[in-house]
């Protein structure tokens, strides 16, 4: 940041409280998600985030990011690629030499990671699994540094920020490899869970369950 942002008291007040990713995930965790009504696409700041009181997945990293700069942590975006181009964002963190991160999502296998893996890929690869659904997979992720993106204003802007987004999809990413016969079981696991349970998701027969950040009621 080249100048001092110019938060509001509000801004101020709630940056403030939110001194840890923790913090962070359980606040994005109460936030509806932002479900884009009427076919209105959104691509909201940390100042639109507040101001309108939800967010979908990159909204909720331009969140965390902002609130976690000011306290010390560099902006750092996990991004995934996947075969049917549902990708995926979360805030990649490194607290006490491990690596944790912070996200929303339609789905809970998809949210947050406590700081516990020894680097990004590690990290990466703790949502290959549930990744997988009636569609996804997988292909790469890349960790990037929205500082590269230098005076554009994708902290507090008023209006939509389309060219973090474009920055992301056109990242290379490394690729991320998985076994077909694994990604046919998990996917059958999952369509199994889905019309035995309609409506709901499938959560703690995951692998690694352990190490996920705490999901938001709704999937409790």
């Amino acid at each position: 940041m080249s100048e001092p942002i110019d938060f509001t008291p509000r801004e101020r007040r709630l940056i403030a409280r939110l001194r840890t990713p923790l913090a962070v995930q359980r606040y994005l965790n109460r936030l509806p998600y932002n479900q884009e009504p009427h076919g209105r696409a959104t691509q909201r700041t940390f100042r639109g985030v507040v101001r309108h009181g939800c967010a979908h997945c990159l909204e909720a990293v331009l969140f965390a990011a902002v609130v976690l700069e000011q306290h010390g942590y560099p902006p750092l975006v996990l991004s995934f690629e996947s075969i049917d181009e549902l990708d995926h964002v979360v805030f990649l963190y490194r607290q006490r030499g491990r690596w944790g991160s912070i996200a929303r999502s339609r789905d809970p296998g998809l949210h947050g990671r406590k700081p516990v893996f020894a680097t990004p890929r590690a990290l990466a690869l703790s949502y290959v699994d549930p990744y997988v659904d009636f569609t996804g997979r997988v292909t790469g992720y890349a960790v990037v540094d929205l500082r590269t993106l230098g005076d554009y204003d994708w902290r507090t802007a008023d209006g939509n920020v389309w060219k973090v987004e474009r920055m992301l999809l056109d990242y290379p990413h490394r690729t991320i490899q998985s076994s077909d016969k694994r990604v046919d079981a998990l996917r059958k696991r999952y369509r199994a869970f889905r019309r035995k349970f309609p409506g709901r998701k499938p959560v703690d027969y995951y692998k690694g369950r352990e190490r996920w950040a705490e999901l938001p009621s709704e999937f409790s």
